[in-house]
């Protein structure tokens, strides 16, 4: 059955055929995302929800989406999305963080030239009948400093063109390396720097607990005297009021504000204050933004509902088109592994330890620690997935650790996971061989060799002779036919484990029978998602 997905905001017909070529079903109903109760009421029939910025994602509408495994958010803001609801959902929530960015950057220059110039205020005069020549003197860009704050996606293509103009770019980016700034014909600077060197400012970074009103009043105060500064990113990267007091002052020359604390912003103190150029959050508004976020975000749902490949997600770890296929049997074994741990534990789990070996060292780890602690809490919360386990997994207070170690050996690469109680430490280990199933090769640090069926026996016993036969013997007696047999132990005398493939599951009746015998510590019945 192909997925569906609804479609609640404008997309272009475009878009729109992107979802019918890759066989996803959609209903487009552009103006569906204002009446948030019809939207309520059908969400619930619905793989994938594609938005702009009219439709709300509330907590409320996540709660009726009983179905729903993917929003896709048509842009690069995801305000109107209850974020952590969807996490705990299993929802994923996608973003297109690049489709708008050459037209945010270009509008970032554009207000820099406007407030360098007094373009709308010398517009608003001249049309006016004023012939005002004198009153609107400018300052050239050309050889001034230009400071950015971020200096990712959007404020790199600000940084080439600016350079592209003749300026002279210094930048403050704790993620940026001293080599891609040397790429970029950047200086890196540490923000006091930037702010005392500047002539222009210029901010592109995410709003954030530590971003959150980086340009207050006292960074501001330590800003060069005469610095305009250009805001078309997030509202509230920088205090308003404390800006339009430094205005007032004469201590800061001019702002080109896109973006403001409270939107829609019917009121500032920015408003009306000379040399201030004001726009209403234009920064993605041209044709080809919008199309090219709506292409976008048709593509990657598209790409996740029906190969599983993960992009742009806020929520989930990544995974291409083209790792899918060959990450999927190794997130089915991280998977299994996970569940294997999670059905024989009983006591809380505090730690969790995951060791990638050889060549799942290499691979994308992030999805498969997500998958394989999937599959540690399944037994716990049935309808968990990779997006919400991680969430569950911190709530829960457990240290998680991963390690990755590049080591050949019998294997290409195995994942092992060990896990500790306040009374043990127990450890499983897999790989996955040329046919991509799914094998267990380790269990409590006794070697085996074991293929994952859907339903299973784990056995802890002691190794003493006839407990082949009193397994084999017991499970006949019930009716349950054994398809595989696996074994493995310590030493003479010593632990041992069993793996018994079985056609059905077992009942509690016949695993008290076997753990009737002495020398059985633990008979507990298994169940894997092997498709």
């Amino acid at each position: 059955m192909a997925p569906r997905v609804l479609v609640s905001d404008e997309l272009s017909e475009t878009a729109v055929q992107i979802f019918r070529d890759r066989g996803v079903e959609v209903d487009f109903q552009p103006k569906l995302g204002k009446d948030k109760d019809k939207l309520a009421e059908i969400i619930g029939n619905y793989d994938g929800l594609a938005i702009r910025s009219a439709t709300k994602a509330t907590e409320k509408l996540i709660a009726a989406a009983t179905n729903l495994k993917v929003i896709g958010r048509a842009g690069i803001g995801v305000d109107n999305v209850d974020i952590p609801a969807a996490s705990k959902r299993g929802i994923i929530v996608m973003n297109t963080p690049f489709g708008n960015s050459i037209t945010t950057a270009e509008h970032a220059i554009a207000l820099m030239f406007a407030v360098a110039r007094q373009l709308p205020q010398a517009d608003a005069s001249t049309q006016a009948g004023k012939w005002e020549k004198s009153k609107f003197m400018g300052v050239e860009i050309t050889g001034k400093t230009l400071g950015v704050i971020g200096a990712g996606n959007i404020g790199g293509i600000v940084c080439k063109k600016a350079i592209g103009i003749g300026m002279h770019v210094i930048a403050y980016d704790p993620f940026l390396s001293a080599e891609r700034a040397l790429d970029m014909g950047v200086e890196k600077v540490e923000l006091d720097d930037l702010l005392a060197r500047a002539d222009f400012i210029t901010l592109h970074v995410p709003m954030t607990d530590k971003t959150r009103g980086i340009l207050g009043k006292e960074n501001l105060a330590k800003t060069k005297k005469g610095v305009r500064i250009i805001n078309c990113a997030r509202g509230g990267l920088v205090d308003e009021a404390a800006l339009a007091e430094a205005i007032k002052s004469g201590h800061v020359a001019g702002a080109g504000f896109d973006v403001f604390e409270v939107e829609p912003a019917t009121e500032s103190p920015l408003f009306g204050l000379d040399n201030v150029v004001c726009t209403p959050h234009l920064g993605a508004s041209t044709t080809e933004a919008q199309e090219n976020v709506a292409l976008q975000v048709a593509e990657q749902m598209s790409d996740y509902l029906v190969k599983g490949a993960v992009s742009n997600a806020i929520n989930m770890p990544s995974i291409t088109a083209e790792e899918a296929p060959i990450l999927k049997p190794f997130i089915r074994l991280a998977d299994v592994l996970g569940a294997f741990v999670g059905q024989v534990t009983e006591d809380p789990i505090k730690e969790i330890e995951i060791l990638f070996d050889g060549a799942t060292a290499g691979m994308n780890t992030k999805a498969l620690t997500s998958a394989l602690l999937a599959g540690l809490i399944r037994n716990q919360v049935a309808d968990v997935n990779m997006v919400s386990a991680p969430i569950m997994i911190k709530e829960k207070g457990i240290v998680l650790s991963e390690v990755k170690r590049d080591k050949t050996g019998v294997y290409d690469g195995y994942i092992k996971l060990t896990v500790t109680t306040d009374k043990q430490s127990r450890s499983v280990a897999g790989t996955v061989f040329s046919d991509g199933k799914p094998r267990f090769i380790q269990i409590k640090g006794i070697n085996m060799d074991a293929d994952v069926g859907a339903n299973m026996v784990y056995i802890s016993n002691t190794d003493v002779p006839g407990m082949i036969g009193f397994m084999g013997t017991t499970l006949g007696d019930a009716g349950v036919n054994i398809a595989n047999f696996h074994l493995g132990r310590e030493k003479d005398g010593g632990d041992a484990i069993a793996l018994l493939y079985v056609d059905g599951p077992v009942s509690n009746d016949v695993l008290a029978r076997l753990t009737a015998n002495p020398a059985i510590r633990q008979a507990r019945q298994l169940v894997f998602n092997v498709e």
